[in-house]
């Protein structure tokens, strides 16, 4: 039995006494998460897309960082199930956001401007945090997967394939914060600068696929659409699903380079032994496959949806309460500036993609 299936049914924790152990700190998550949940329904907020999840690892910090020290003793084991376990779930029931036709309606064109965009920051992102800023693996791999592919969600998903801790997950997080939220009041405003000059001859369809193709969250790329008009909208939020079908075939990828140093040394029968396959996002690309068949019934699809974002809202819940602030002032202001030139190269790198690609198919 694989690992991540044992994960996902080993029901041991469901005994009356591990259960007693673990439910505390899922109430507390729960708590944080119904918080999120209720203050991202807040136009204010929603305006500036910030997510569920997004408000949940802000109040997570928060608590975690004045409550949850008198607690942790209690909390502490259902805190951990949910940072692991419920996260992987939770990625896995991601699928249901995403259909197969969604990628037909883009067609060839967003799907090679997502990959290239993907591909050139997330290498770049590897590149600059080891050559010009010094920055471990790590660190730079989860800002370069939360840029590349879907913000917090992708940081998240990334973090069991690392092994990291828990404050580079939580720099990381912050930098979708900070330039995502950033992307949402500036996209629009290019959107009209571009009108004007004619720097680039994007249609509100185009100018919608280069938005979903580098603009980090889900919520983040709705705003910045909504901001240019109902087509660019559209546009964008189906590239950037795309952009988050890819999340599952980069994982396995990553998972492959993780392992190479220990393949190397097996003989060649055993060359895969030590590759660790990251099954939740197989999983992942099946249950969006099924979602592609249109068997479920259509009511059931918001629900599924909602739990998927308790879900996660819980485990990103779980990571704020265990995030100290001390280990964030240590990390320094080197992260936020790997970020900053993704969040540039996003901007100007990913109009030069997209400009190019839309030039070549048509």
């Amino acid at each position: 039995m694989t690992t991540m299936t044992k994960n996902l049914t080993d029901s041991h924790f469901l005994r009356p006494d591990r259960l007693g152990r673990v439910l505390p700190g899922l109430i507390l998550t729960g708590a944080v998460t119904g918080v999120a949940i209720w203050l991202s329904d807040f136009p204010q907020l929603s305006h500036l897309g910030l997510s569920a999840l997004t408000l949940a690892i802000v109040i997570g910090m928060v608590v975690g960082n004045t409550l949850y020290p008198t607690v942790r003793p209690l909390c502490q084991d259902g805190v951990n199930l949910a940072k692991q376990r419920l996260l992987r779930l939770g990625i896995i029931l991601y699928g249901l956001r995403l259909t197969f036709a969604q990628i037909a309606d883009v067609g060839a064109t967003g799907i090679m401007i997502d990959a290239l965009t993907l591909c050139s920051t997330f290498t770049l992102a590897c590149w600059l945090g080891k050559n010009v800023f010094g920055l471990d693996s790590d660190t730079a791999m989860l800002i370069g997967a939360g840029s590349s592919i879907c913000g917090a969600a992708a940081v998240m998903a990334t973090e069991p394939v690392l092994d990291a801790k828990a404050e580079k997950v939580t720099v990381a997080v912050a930098t979708v914060v900070i330039f995502g939220t950033t992307a949402i009041f500036l996209y629009p405003w290019l959107w009209q600068l571009n009108l004007q000059h004619q720097w680039i001859n994007f249609s509100a369809e185009q100018f919608g696929i280069y938005t979903g193709s580098t603009v980090h969250e889900v919520a983040q790329v709705v705003a910045a659409g909504q901001g240019v008009s109902p087509d660019a909208e559209n546009a964008a939020v189906i590239t950037k699903m795309i952009r988050v079908m890819m999340l599952a075939p980069f994982l396995l990828l990553l998972s492959g380079w993780k392992s190479r140093g220990n393949t190397q040394k097996t003989q060649h029968s055993g060359l895969l032994r030590n590759i660790t396959i990251p099954w939740f996002a197989l999983l992942f690309i099946a249950v969006a496959a099924f979602n592609s068949l249109d068997i479920l019934p259509h009511s059931w699809i918001p629900p599924l949806i909602t739990l998927d974002t308790i879900l996660l809202a819980m485990a990103m819940a779980a990571l704020g309460l265990t995030t100290h602030f001390s280990a964030l002032r240590q990390a320094g202001v080197k992260p936020i500036l790997l970020a900053a030139i993704l969040f540039i190269w996003l901007i100007v790198g990913g109009a030069g993609i997209n400009g190019l690609v839309q030039h070549i198919f048509s």
